[in-house]
C-alpha cells in the first residue's frame, strides 16, 4: 500500500474547486466552447445509441463483467501476467507514479533513446511520466492531435476525451504558429483555423518523429487476461504508428483495466465508441499480443499500476469507479462540468467520475471538495456505458469527507453546531412549533413582494444566490390542527 503523497499529479490540489470553479465561471469563451462541444458530443451519443435494442442489455453486461473481475482482481492479473509473459512480453508491477516512472525512464534508458512518443494516455498523465521523463533528459513527444496542443501550451488536459476542449480554433491556430517550431517542424506558412488545415499541419509535424523513434509509450483501454491481448482505441490513426513503427513498446496500465476473455470485448468495443464520440466503432482499433519476429517491436514491456487502485478496491461502496472506461460521457452530461470545465477540479481525471476516483486513490482527506462538486442529478448516472453509480459515490464520499474533517478538528465546526442544534429542535415538537413561528415572524420583517432579499449573518451565503422564498405565516402542522379540530366538531 503506498503513501498517497507519493501518488504522482493525479492530483493538484490547489486551489480548491469552489474557487477555481468561481474563477472559471467569469471565462465567457471557455463556457462557450465547452457548451457548444459538449452539447454536439452529447447528441451524437444519444443518436447513435438508440440505434441499438439491446443498449441497456449490453450496460447490463459490462457492468457485470467488470463487477466480476473486481472480485477475482488479484487472479486475472496474474494470469495477465502469464499469458504476457508466454507471448514474448516482459510484466512490471509498480504500486506508485514514483515506482512506475523509474521502471519506464529506466527501460527507456536501456534502449540508449532520449526521444519517446506517446500514444493518448490518462494513466502516464496521472503518474506524471512526461515530467519524469523529461528531469532524466528524456523528451516525450505526444501525437494525439489534443494532447499535442495541450503539450504545445503548456497546458493541463481538460477533458478525458477531448483535452484540448477549452480552446477555440483561432486559439489553437495561434499556438501551433508560435510553438510547433519548438518542437519540430513548424507550423506552415500562412496556417488558417479549420480544422483541416490544423489536423494537416499536426500530421507534417509529427510525421518524422513517428519515422525515426525507436521507442513509444501507450496506455491501454483493455487488457485480456487469458491471451495477454491489449488493446488500444482510437480515432486519428497516430497510436497505431506508435504501437507497429517503433523497436520498443512500454505500455502503462491501470490495474482495473484487465477483463477476463477476448469474448467480453464484444460489449465493451460496442458501448466505448458510442459513449465517448458519438460513433458506431472506432476507426482504428489496435490489438497485440507480446511480440511477433519481424512484425511489430522487438520488445514489449507491460507496466501495470496500482497508485491507489488496491485501497479504492477495499471499499465495498466506493470500488465500483474502477469500472470506468473512460468514455467521457458523464463529462458532457454534467451541467456543472459544462459551465466549469476541467481545469476547476484540480485532477487529471475531471468531471463527474474525477470526482469520485481522485479522492479515493489520492485519499479523501486530500480532495474533499471534490465529492461536492456536482448536484446529484443523476445524468451520470443515466450516460455511465457500465452504470457506475455516481450519484451514490458523490454521497458516499461526502460522507467520508465530513468525517475526516470532525476527525482532524478538536473543535466542531459552526456547520456541525448548526447541525446538532437542528437536530435538537427537529426531535422536539415544542421547539419546532416555537422556531417555525419564529421564522414566519422574521420572514415577514425581511420579506418582499413574497421573498427574502439577503438572509442576514452568515446565512446570506445560501440568499445571495437563490431566491428565497417568505417563511408561510401558518405551519403545516398548525393548518392541519386548526383544520382537523374543526372536521372533528
Amino acid at each position: 500500500m503506498s503513501n498517497p503523497g507519493d501518488r504522482g499529479v493525479v492530483w493538484l490540489g490547489s486551489p480548491s474547486f469552489p474557487d477555481a470553479a468561481r474563477s472559471a465561471l467569469k471565462n465567457t469563451r471557455l463556457r462557450a466552447n465547452l457548451k457548444r462541444a459538449t452539447t454536439t458530443i452529447r447528441d451524437k451519443r444519444l443518436a447513435v445509441a438508440s440505434e441499438l435494442d439491446d443498449w441497456e442489455a449490453l450496460r447490463e453486461s459490462a457492468a457485470a463483467i467488470k463487477k466480476s473481475t473486481a472480485r477475482h482482481l488479484d487472479q486475472y492479473l496474474e494470469q495477465l501476467e502469464q499469458s504476457v509473459t508466454a507471448a514474448g512480453g516482459t510484466v512490471h508491477w509498480a504500486s506508485d507514479a514514483a515506482e512506475a516512472n523509474r521502471i519506464v525512464t529506466g527501460l527507456v534508458r536501456a534502449t540508449g533513446e532520449r526521444e519517446v512518443v506517446k500514444v493518448k494516455s490518462m494513466a502516464t498523465q496521472e503518474i506524471g511520466l512526461n515530467e519524469a521523463l523529461a528531469a532524466a533528459g528524456i523528451t516525450a513527444y505526444e501525437t494525439d492531435l489534443a494532447e499535442l496542443i495541450v503539450q504545445l501550451a503548456d497546458d493541463r488536459p481538460s477533458h478525458i476525451l477531448v483535452p484540448a476542449i477549452h480552446l477555440g480554433r483561432t486559439e489553437i491556430r495561434d499556438l501551433f504558429t508560435s510553438q510547433m517550431h519548438h518542437w519540430g517542424q513548424p507550423a506552415p506558412e500562412g496556417l488558417g483555423d479549420e480544422p483541416v488545415e490544423l489536423a494537416e499541419a499536426a500530421r507534417r509535424h509529427l510525421r518524422r518523429k513517428f519515422l525515426t523513434a525507436k521507442v513509444a509509450v501507450s496506455g491501454a483501454n483493455f487488457a485480456v487476461a487469458d491471451t495477454g491481448t491489449i488493446v488500444v482505441v482510437e480515432s486519428e490513426g497516430n497510436g497505431r504508428m506508435c504501437l507497429t513503427l517503433p523497436q520498443t513498446l512500454i505500455t502503462v496500465m491501470g490495474i482495473e483495466k484487465v477483463i477476463p476473455t477476448w469474448q467480453d470485448l464484444e460489449a465493451f468495443l460496442q458501448l466505448l465508441p458510442r459513449s465517448a464520440t458519438g460513433e458506431r466503432m472506432n476507426p482504428y482499433t489496435s490489438t497485440w499480443t507480446g511480440t511477433t519476429d519481424g512484425d511489430g517491436p522487438s520488445e514489449f514491456h507491460l507496466v501495470l499500476l496500482d497508485n491507489g487502485r488496491t485501497d479504492t478496491l477495499a471499499d465495498p461502496v466506493g470500488r465500483q469507479a474502477l469500472a470506468c472506461i473512460r468514455c467521457s460521457a458523464c463529462l458532457n452530461v454534467c451541467p456543472v462540468f459544462e459551465r466549469t470545465g476541467g481545469h476547476a477540479y484540480g485532477s487529471v481525471y475531471p468531471g463527474p467520475i474525477g470526482a469520485v476516483l481522485t479522492p479515493q486513490l489520492v485519499g479523501v482527506e486530500q480532495a474533499a471538495s471534490l465529492p461536492f462538486a456536482s448536484t446529484l442529478c443523476g445524468a451520470c448516472y443515466d450516460a455511465c456505458p457500465v452504470k457506475i453509480d455516481i450519484p451514490q459515490l458523490l454521497t458516499h464520499l461526502r460522507a467520508r469527507a465530513v468525517e475526516s474533517e470532525r476527525r482532524s478538528r478538536r473543535l466542531p465546526t459552526a456547520e456541525a453546531l448548526a447541525m446538532k442544534a437542528a437536530a435538537t429542535v427537529l426531535d422536539s415538537p415544542l421547539l419546532l412549533a416555537a422556531a417555525q413561528k419564529a421564522a414566519a415572524l422574521g420572514g415577514r420583517a425581511l420579506a418582499r413582494d413574497g421573498s427574502i432579499g439577503r438572509l442576514p449573518g452568515p446565512l446570506h451565503g445560501w440568499s445571495d444566490t437563490r431566491d428565497t422564498p417568505a417563511p408561510p405565516n401558518e405551519s403545516f402542522r398548525a393548518w392541519w390542527r386548526r383544520n382537523r379540530d374543526g372536521a372533528d366538531q
